[in-house]
């Protein structure tokens, strides 16, 4: 009996122009083709409002995961950009899903192979290039019209127009008289001499909303003085637009975006006078109490300033509001919302010391870990996931075994054939074709280990451990 190849359906969008409905189009599509090409769809993965230059989807990661563990035999998508668009990916998703014996089959391509990953993945490389393009061609067009390239500066507020034929004019913006007078009081503040941290925590216990809304944050009033980001930095509040100081890219290996600082001859600097809310005499008065500021015993900017990461760096939480413990001084830790946001947000203003806590921690490490509850339960959870392994393996091997059975019993016939008088030309291409797969499964069976022996863990493991356990470091300063 004839195996029916498994199939599964990838559907994505990633735009607000589009909706829930263009995921259900695509599946409906997908299922149209799988029963035209008789295949059984045994499942489904969806990224929804998610773009498609990056591999951090979480529908597109389940998926390659599941194509590891041999769940199906093809997948099934409306196009191959729905994939991916970007060429590298596209091209590592094709090499993972034939290395697992997955194909890749689109509504509109059919069966895909190299020269489509070639041709496609360059062909939607260039429209996400020539994309971007047009999109900074129009929004330097706003910013030399005096208009918001961007998003609304907190302090503004977008203005609806329509033109004569009731389009929608965007860009248009005018001062909020409300968020304007906090911004005010934000610059005469820093310029009496409070901290961004102090005027954070006042506003705060005011509950003003800040700019997404949320708490104020000293670094929301700070920013980065030569990024021009933060209150502070900000010149469209001195009634002058500056456009395209940063600009993003993507981190290929995390698919964060990272701003990074464009030379001064890209910047587009319009005046807006319209728009201004601080004096020029206030606005100096703060860029000189910016400018005194260094840390102590260097030149660097205190905007500028970075700590060094430390054992338990981003791994600490503060027990009573869950914000991060971050380092305070030289060599103690604090909450980061008390000390950012104020007490309206946090009050534990509690100090723990670097050694100390290095020391409490890789004491009850080295006390603890190897509890036999503990070890009980890794070892189960090892053990399991050990056999998980092995059979997969063990399956893996079968199937290719017997694939390359089948492949050296169709290329027999085909040689039986020649020699009962079939002529040769009628079956070369055949041949050739079934060489290629043995040579390419022997290969895979020669990668393909054997099952090793399973792990085994003395019983006595963890009181072991307790009497051979090196003594605690002293971690105490010399």
């Amino acid at each position: 009996m004839t195996k029916i190849p498994r199939a599964v359906i990838y559907a994505r969008f990633s735009t607000d122009m589009q909706s829930d409905a263009s995921i259900e189009d695509q599946e409906r599509t997908c299922r149209d083709y799988a029963a035209r090409q008789g295949l059984d769809v045994v499942e489904t993965y969806a990224d929804r409002a998610i773009s498609g230059a990056s591999l951090m989807r979480s529908g597109v990661q389940k998926l390659m995961r599941d194509a590891r563990g041999r769940r199906f035999d093809v997948v099934i998508s409306e196009g191959l950009d729905r994939l991916s668009r970007n060429q590298a990916d596209i091209a590592q998703i094709y090499q993972s899903l034939a290395f697992a014996d997955v194909m890749i089959e689109t509504v509109t391509e059919g069966a895909i192979s190299e020269m489509h990953i070639g041709l496609k993945g360059t062909m939607n490389a260039m429209y996400l290039k020539d994309l971007a393009q047009k999109t900074h061609r129009g929004l330097k067009g706003r910013a030399l019209s005096g208009k918001s390239a961007g998003g609304i500066t907190y302090g503004y507020r977008a203005l609806t127009r329509l033109d004569a034929s009731g389009t929608l004019l965007r860009g248009d913006r005018e001062i909020d008289a409300d968020q304007a007078k906090h911004v005010r009081r934000i610059f005469q503040d820093y310029a009496k001499g409070l901290s961004p941290k102090k005027i954070a925590e006042a506003l705060n216990l005011e509950k003003i909303p800040g700019p997404q809304g949320g708490r104020w944050g000293g670094s929301t009033i700070s920013g980065n003085r030569e990024r021009g980001t933060g209150i502070l930095n900000n010149e469209l509040y001195i009634g002058r637009q500056i456009w395209n100081r940063l600009r993003y890219v993507k981190d290929p290996e995390t698919g964060k975006r990272i701003s990074r600082l464009n030379p001064e001859s890209d910047w587009v600097i319009t005046e807006i006078p319209d728009l201004r809310i601080i004096d020029d005499d206030l606005w100096e008065r703060v860029r000189a109490r910016q400018g005194a500021l260094k840390s102590k015993g260097t030149d660097v900017p205190v905007w500028d300033r970075r700590r060094p990461r430390t054992l338990f760096s981003g791994m600490m939480t503060c027990g009573c509001c869950g914000s991060g413990f971050s380092k305070i001084s030289k060599d103690s830790f604090g909450c980061s919302a008390a000390r950012n946001k104020g007490r309206a947000v946090c009050t534990n203003k509690t100090l723990i010391k670097q050694a100390d806590l290095e020391a409490r921690v890789l004491e009850a490490l080295a006390h603890h870990l190897m509890d036999p509850e503990a070890v009980a339960a890794f070892c189960e959870a090892y053990t399991a996931e050990r056999n998980r392994l092995a059979a997969s393996a063990t399956n893996t091997r079968s199937d290719l075994e017997r694939q390359l059975a089948q492949v050296k019993r169709d290329h027999a016939k085909l040689v039986d054939a020649i020699i009962a008088g079939v002529p040769a030309d009628q079956v070369k291409d055949k041949m050739i074709l079934l060489d290629d797969q043995r040579v390419r499964l022997e290969a895979k069976l020669e990668a393909t280990q054997a099952s090793p022996a399973p792990l085994r863990f003395h019983p006595k493991m963890a009181e072991t451990y307790r009497k051979r356990r090196p003594r605690p470091i002293d971690l105490s300063c010399s």
